[in-house]
């Protein structure tokens, strides 16, 4: 008599890494990276130094966003078969921002275990150092890239009460915090950069106050904006007014056509181009 034995199926772990500061890793969390059989990384270099730093020889897997379909099935395979295997990113926890997530849904379908080990996170680290409302948020990860639809998806959110939590890139910091300007008025934000590592820094501002900042100081490192909420409140900032309406009058001496000079002063300022156009009329006629 033939007795086939059904093999049990491994585990995927969801094993959270520190965002800067290596200190920043649980007991359970190198416990399990040393258990694994194998771990499957985001990028295998960075998960490398991590290991070599606690003394962890281990298998290491690449799954990244380019390979994630094909990746992502050999890991099933390998999970199935018997297998765990812990997942992690860059930094902080896998599956938010990054294609963990998609290996996730492959488990689900697969009816595989998946436990989480819990740690940092760089959205929630800034939503609780901004002093801004942390009981409800909404995370909005990074905006598009190409700005008609970055302001597509900010003017979506205009009306949003809740605090916004959106990662951003240095290179693209100026541009979405004058989309936002734009979008949104010139509401108060949190900015926090380079989270545990040497240079961590959390700075306060109005957006238009941010933009004039970063216009004196290049912008570096990994950033996290944490944006207030939508609130009913009519707001009313005589600066952003003047400077808005200073801006115009500057671009149209210097031969822009009206039209275009308001268009740039609002582009710019986040001002209302119709409220803006009021005033440039009255005075020039």
């Amino acid at each position: 008599m033939n007795i086939i034995m059904e093999t049990k199926k491994g585990v995927l772990y969801l094993v959270a890494t520190p965002i800067g500061n290596l200190s920043d890793i649980s007991k359970r969390a190198l416990d399990t990276l040393a258990r694994v059989d194998f771990i499957a990384a985001e990028d295998t270099r960075v998960t490398r130094k991590l290991l070599s730093h606690y003394e962890i020889k281990k298998k290491i897997v690449s799954y990244y966003e380019h390979s994630r379909t094909e990746s992502g099935s050999k890991i099933i395979e390998s999970i199935i078969s018997g297998e765990s295997c812990a997942l992690v990113s860059d930094a902080g926890t896998p599956g938010i921002s990054d294609p963990g997530e998609d290996l996730v849904k492959l488990c689900v379908a697969h009816s595989i275990e998946v436990l989480v080990i819990p740690g940092p996170c760089a959205a929630v680290a800034a939503l609780t150092l901004s002093g801004l409302g942390a009981t409800r948020f909404t995370f909005e990860s990074f905006l598009p890239a190409q700005k008609k639809k970055r302001l597509s998806r900010l003017d979506t959110l205009k009306s949003e009460n809740r605090t916004m939590v959106f990662y951003e890139a240095p290179h693209r910091l100026m541009a979405t915090l004058a989309d936002m300007l734009k979008a949104f008025g010139d509401r108060s934000i949190s900015i926090s950069r380079e989270l545990t590592k040497i240079y961590d820094e959390t700075l306060r501002f109005t957006l238009s106050e941010a933009i004039a900042h970063f216009a004196q100081t290049t912008p570096r490192g990994e950033f996290v904006l944490v944006v207030e909420g939508y609130t009913n409140a009519p707001q009313c900032d005589e600066e952003l007014t003047q400077n808005a309406i200073k801006m115009a009058i500057e671009f149209k001496n210097s031969g822009a056509t009206l039209k275009d000079a308001i268009k740039r002063a609002a582009d710019e300022t986040g001002y209302s181009k119709n409220e803006l156009y009021k005033v440039m009329i009255k005075k020039y006629g």
